[in-house]
């Protein structure tokens, strides 16, 4: 007996139920950028209206360019608060990159119109932002607060790397957007490190002084 083949299950979206578990305001918190090797890491905070949630929100890494700009400015007209912050190459090799993600993150939250009383942050770990925090590992395909900063700390990196890549052309960064891609590995080659790339990270002092000794 031939049987139908079975159908791949779709992934759940994020939604408000981690949101209403916890004393609130509730803002979600997200990075961008942790692994590239130049430009800024790049955090947002967002405290949605439960009332007013867009539909769509997903990790940002799961939706297109067009859909992450639409999501974006939808957010920013409907949430009850939202914020970003940026932690400078200069800032990643002074703390480390995962420090200076917490400082990131820390900025964003700050800069709120609304001050939460619990954070839910992706990821492992808890940083302090001033609030009560809870770590949320997957939190940016479960929590629509979480999709919602993932969203707006990315297309605020984006931003902040195509005008890095006005400043220092050549690189491509408005197209890779910093990451150790073929063609950035190729530019390195070619032109060496600018002042934006993140000279803390071994990847880099390693194919650099290859670069050197060649």
């Amino acid at each position: 007996m031939r049987t139908a083949p079975r159908r791949k299950a779709l992934r759940p979206g994020p939604d408000f139920s981690l949101e209403q578990g916890w004393p609130g305001p509730v803002c979600g918190v997200d990075e961008a950028g942790r692994g590239p090797w130049a430009g800024p890491v790049t955090a947002a905070a967002v405290i949605l209206d439960a009332q007013r949630i867009p539909a769509g929100l997903d990790d940002s890494k799961a939706l297109t360019a067009r859909a992450r700009a639409a999501l974006e400015a939808e957010i920013r007209a409907v949430a009850l608060a939202f914020g970003v912050g940026f932690a400078s190459v200069e800032e990643i090799a002074a703390l480390n990159i995962l420090q200076a993600t917490g400082l990131a993150m820390r900025r964003a939250t700050d800069a709120l119109a609304l001050r939460p009383v619990t954070a839910l942050i992706d990821g492992n770990r808890v940083f302090d932002l001033g609030c009560h925090g809870v770590a949320i590992i997957g939190g940016d395909g479960r929590s629509a607060s979480i999709a919602a900063a993932s969203i707006l700390a990315k297309t605020a990196r984006d931003r902040a790397m195509e005008e890095l890549d006005r400043r220092w052309p050549g690189y491509g960064f408005a197209v890779h957007k910093g990451y150790g891609v073929p063609a950035h590995a190729a530019a390195l080659e070619r032109l060496g490190p600018c002042p934006e790339h993140r000279m803390s990270y071994r990847a880099l002092q390693v194919r650099l002084a290859r670069r050197g000794a060649a």
